[in-house]
């Protein structure tokens, strides 16, 4: 009988053990998962930021462009005129002048 209460002795220890064992390695997957989860949001977060750093960047950079062709097309358009008005003077410049 002895014997017999040493071993369901034993048997309830490694029960209790076994059963504090699952509930530590339970608690450490919480934890595991916990960080995990707390990366994955960080990482996703870091990704928004830098999607709207980039577009913002990219609208900047549109707008500057936009500027510079607007720049770049008002230049063209008075070397056009220039150009024109010169060619305009030759013009009457040659008419005044008397044919020898």
């Amino acid at each position: 009988m002895k014997d017999q209460e040493e071993r369901s002795l034993k048997v309830a220890k490694r029960k209790e053990k076994s059963i504090a064992e699952e509930a530590e390695r339970l608690v450490k997957e919480q934890v595991r998962r916990k960080a995990y989860l707390a990366r994955e949001k960080a990482i996703e977060e870091a990704q928004k930021e830098r999607k709207a750093k980039q577009s913002e960047k990219h609208a900047n950079e549109e707008i500057e462009q936009s500027a510079k062709d607007k720049e770049r097309k008002e230049a063209y358009f008075d070397r056009e005129k220039i150009n024109t008005e010169a060619q305009e003077a030759r013009k009457l410049k040659a008419k005044k002048q008397p044919l020898e």
